[in-house]
C-alpha cells in the first residue's frame, strides 16, 4: 500500500483509471501488454501537453516549421539510418520460465523472475516489421518507424525550399513511434506505441556546441514553466559508452518520477551524420547553400527528442498532492491550467428549474471558450473534490441568489479561495484567472464571497 501523502506510481494508476485518464488497452480481453488508450480526460491533458509544446516551439517562434511525414517509410531510410543494422538490444531468454530480458538490465546471470539459467545474449531488433501491398514477399517489407525523427531528415530540402527559411533554423514534428521492446513496464512510461515531440534545429558548423547549450536551457525552463518542481528535474551526460552512433554528445532531462530519475528528454548534438548519410544511400544532395559566405555545405543538428507520453506521466505526479480540506483528506492535481483537462466546472446549488436553466445557459456560454463540465450531483462539498481530483482549475457556483443578483461565485482549486462575481464578467474573469492573475485581482462589480467550502 502506497504511503498515504506521498505520490506513488500505484496512486497514479488508480486515480487515472478510476477518473478516465488512461486505460489498459482492450482491457475487456485482458489487456495487450504495454499499450495504453487514453480517456476522455486523458485525452484532453495529452492533447494540451502538444498544443504547449507547439506553441512553444513552432507558433512562438520564427525560426521552426512544423512537419507531419509518414509512418511507413521507404525501407532504405532505415538502412540509412543504421536502424537495419544497429538498432538493437542484447536479449537473453530464461532456460526455465522461458521470460525474456535485455542483458544489459541485469545485475547478475540469473533470471530476476524464478532465477532460472539464462540463455546466452543474442542481438533483438526493436522494429516491428509488416508487409505493403497483397504479397507477404521480402521485396514488400516495410517498417514501422521507430522515431519521427529521420522523417525530418528526408524532408530537409522539402522544407528549406519551400519555406526559404536560413540558417539556424528548425523542424518540428509530433507523431507516433513504434518500437518492440524487450522489457517494458512503469505504466505509460515504457511502451510499444508511443508519441514524440522532436525538432531537428539545423546550425552551421563550428555553431552547434552554442546552440546545444542553449536548447539545454530552454527544454528545461519548459518544463519548470508548466509546473514542474526544478528540484524534479537534472541534466545527465551521456558517457561515451552509452551515446548513440550518431551522437556526438547527449544530454538527458531527467525526472525524479516515483520509480526514480529517469529520462524525460533527450537532447543531442548529432553532428552532419543524418545528412550524410541519406545523401549517400539517396544520391540526393543535402546540402545548404549559405547565400552570405556562397558557402555550400551540410548543417549540423541539434535533436530536443521528448515522448508525450512520459511528459503526460511527470506532469500528473507532479501535480498530484494530498492535502486536508474541511477535515477530509483531499485529493488534488495541481495542474498548470494550460495542461488541465477541464478548465472549469459549472455546478448549480440545485436542480430545480429556473436555477438549472441559468447553470445550463452559463455552462453553454463558456464551452465556446473552454472544456467545461457540468455537475449537479451530490453535494457541492464532493463536487469540488471531483474537481479538485481531475485537476480542474476552477468551479462556477450558481446558487439562489444568483438568480437576484446575477453574480455567481468562483471557487480555485489550489487556495480554495472564493469570490463573488457578475455573470457579464464571467468570461473575462476565467480567462484572466486562467492566464495566472490572482484571484482577489476582482473584475468590476466583483466582491470578496465569505462562502464556506460546504455551504
Amino acid at each position: 500500500m502506497a504511503e498515504p501523502g506521498k505520490v506513488s506510481m500505484e496512486k497514479i494508476v488508480s486515480l487515472s483509471q478510476r477518473r478516465g485518464f488512461i486505460f489498459p488497452s482492450s482491457e475487456i480481453y485482458g489487456g495487450l501488454q504495454s499499450c495504453w488508450d487514453y480517456g476522455p480526460l486523458g485525452v484532453e491533458l495529452k492533447r494540451n501537453v502538444k498544443d504547449a509544446w507547439w506553441r512553444s516551439v513552432v507558433q512562438e517562434r520564427d525560426d521552426i516549421a512544423g512537419l507531419d511525414a509518414s509512418i511507413l517509410m521507404h525501407p532504405q531510410t532505415w538502412a540509412a539510418s543504421g536502424h537495419l543494422e544497429g538498432f538493437a538490444d542484447p536479449l537473453v531468454e530464461c532456460k526455465s520460465c522461458h521470460l525474456r530480458w535485455r542483458s544489459d538490465e541485469l545485475k547478475d546471470r540469473n533470471c530476476p523472475e524464478c532465477g532460472g539459467e539464462l540463455t546466452e545474449p543474442r542481438l533483438f531488433n526493436l522494429m516491428f516489421k509488416t508487409f505493403m501491398g497483397p504479397l507477404e514477399e521480402e521485396a514488400n517489407v516495410v517498417y514501422l518507424r521507430p522515431e519521427t525523427a529521420q522523417g525530418i531528415f528526408v524532408n530537409f530540402q522539402n522544407v528549406l525550399n519551400t519555406t526559404r527559411k536560413r540558417l539556424p533554423f528548425g523542424i518540428a514534428q509530433i507523431g507516433k513511434a513504434f518500437r518492440n521492446e524487450i522489457t517494458t513496464g512503469n505504466f505509460i512510461f515504457r511502451s510499444r506505441e508511443f508519441e514524440q515531440m522532436e525538432i531537428e534545429y539545423f546550425v552551421k558548423p563550428g555553431t552547434d556546441e552554442e546552440w546545444f547549450n542553449y536548447w539545454l536551457e530552454e527544454r528545461r525552463n519548459w518544463y519548470a514553466n508548466l509546473g514542474i518542481k526544478k528540484e524534479n528535474l537534472r541534466l545527465r551526460e551521456h558517457s561515451q559508452e552509452e551515446l548513440a552512433h550518431y551522437a556526438r554528445v547527449c544530454y538527458d532531462i531527467d525526472y525524479q518520477f516515483p520509480i526514480g530519475w529517469a529520462e524525460l528528454e533527450g537532447i543531442a548534438n548529432r553532428g552532419d551524420f543524418d545528412l550524410v548519410q541519406h545523401t549517400k544511400y539517396s544520391g540526393k544532395s543535402l546540402e545548404y547553400f549559405d547565400e552570405e559566405t556562397k558557402e555550400h555545405f551540410l548543417p549540423y543538428i541539434i535533436e530536443p527528442s521528448a515522448g508525450v507520453d512520459r511528459s503526460v506521466l511527470a506532469f500528473l505526479c507532479d501535480a498530484y498532492d494530498e492535502d486536508i480540506a474541511e477535515g477530509e483528506l483531499r485529493v488534488v492535481l495541481r495542474l498548470h491550467p494550460d495542461l488541465a483537462p477541464v478548465k472549469v466546472a459549472v455546478l448549480p446549488l440545485s436542480r430545480r428549474e429556473k436555477l438549472a436553466e441559468l447553470a445550463k445557459e452559463i455552462y453553454a456560454d463558456l464551452r465556446q471558450c473552454w472544456v467545461v463540465q457540468y455537475d449537479d450531483a451530490q453535494s457541492i462539498g464532493r463536487r469540488y473534490r471531483r474537481q479538485d481530483e481531475i485537476g480542474t482549475p476552477f468551479g462556477i457556483t450558481i446558487d439562489f441568489q444568483s438568480l437576484e443578483d446575477k453574480q455567481v461565485t468562483i471557487r480555485e482549486r489550489d487556495s480554495l479561495d472564493q469570490i463573488r462575481v457578475p455573470i457579464s464578467e464571467l468570461r473575462t474573469t476565467l480567462a484572466a484567472k486562467l492566464s495566472g492573475e490572482s484571484l482577489f485581482v476582482l473584475p468590476p462589480g466583483g466582491s470578496i464571497w465569505k462562502q464556506g467550502e460546504n455551504s
